[in-house]
């Protein structure tokens, strides 16, 4: 047995996501104690199947066959089917894309099986795995376990920290090449969906100061922003800041805005509420400062600063010019 992770590639190109749900994945293994493997799919997947196998993988799949050279939920889901059934697999792990939610549903109908979507965190006890995913905008978080295999879930963008490869990682790589037939893959391929182009793609940034109510008022962003502007990060906020148009919309962080990865998040004047949390999880490292020493994001940071941010920000970016000069 074990646990596949299925990588997104677009036109040789992968989706970021994926090294998210290959995290994901290896807890999974782990907890199960079964080897973690991936598949990528194409026309010619080779070349992305050795450098996937640079990551800590027991084997990487190359799923081949020139009807997989565009995607189609037909070629996929009959390509994957044949994969899971030949390599025994227990859990299947994607990333929750667009794609992902187009034909993954239907292949774990295949199997008689639900799938389980937007996974932010995995829980295991005694040798049981349980998903958690969150209701009405994060307010509630639901508990999965998922009876019989494979299990199919997909894991929401943000919520796991990306997988590093390791320089001594050589991960197995083999060809597998599925019967498909053209007949039988009814729609036809046609331009990808793309997102409406945003000025600011917070989830590329690797530095971003956030800010919410503790700030107070429209005017005293300058603080904030020259902290920002100190470090060459990108400003980002909590949703109120976005709510009152201080900032424009596409620089909330947060369920009902963007999610981000950074290495290093700022969270200035931001109390913590779920709904935040949800969209900045994924942080490598959180910087918390906020005069409630029992503001939730406490629980959150990595380094937590209690004071005015009104003292310690402009404190910082003196430090910080300090150090660069």
């Amino acid at each position: 047995m074990s646990v596949l992770v299925v990588l997104e590639q677009n036109a040789g190109k992968w989706n970021r996501m994926s090294f998210e749900a290959l995290a994901a994945g290896k807890t999974i293994a782990d907890a199960l104690s079964v080897p973690l493997h991936a598949a990528v799919l194409g026309s010619s997947a080779e070349a992305l199947a050795k450098e996937a196998a640079a990551y800590p993988l027991a084997k990487v799949f190359a799923v081949q066959h020139e009807l997989l050279a565009h995607y189609t939920p037909d070629g996929y889901t009959a390509a994957l089917e044949q994969l899971i059934k030949s390599a025994k697999t227990e859990a299947v792990v994607f990333p929750h894309t667009y794609q992902v939610r187009d034909y993954a549903p239907k292949l774990a109908t295949r199997f008689g099986q639900a799938f389980v979507s937007d996974v932010v965190d995995i829980k295991s006890e005694g040798g049981k795995i349980s998903f958690i995913r969150q209701l009405f905008q994060g307010k509630l978080n639901a508990s999965v376990e998922v009876a019989g295999e494979p299990q199919f879930v997909s894991v929401q963008a943000g919520a796991f920290r990306t997988a590093d490869s390791a320089a001594t990682a050589s991960a197995t790589v083999e060809t597998f090449s599925p019967q498909l037939d053209a007949a039988k893959i009814r729609s036809k391929p046609e331009d990808p969906f793309r997102e409406a182009q945003r000025s600011v793609d917070l989830s590329a940034a690797e530095l971003i100061v956030s800010v919410g109510r503790g700030i107070k008022e429209k005017d005293n962003l300058h603080v904030v922003e020259e902290l920002a502007q100190a470090l060459g990060a990108e400003l980002a906020a909590s949703r109120p800041i976005c709510d009152n148009g201080w900032l424009p919309m596409e620089r909330q962080v947060g369920s009902s805005g963007q999610t981000v990865s950074p290495k290093v998040y700022f969270a200035i004047g931001i109390s913590g509420a779920i709904q935040h949390l949800v969209g900045m999880k994924g942080s490598k490292m959180v910087v918390a400062i906020n005069k409630d020493e029992n503001a939730p994001i406490f629980e959150t940071a990595d380094y937590g600063i209690v004071g005015d941010l009104f003292e310690v920000v402009p404190a910082l970016v003196e430090a910080i010019k300090k150090a660069k000069a």
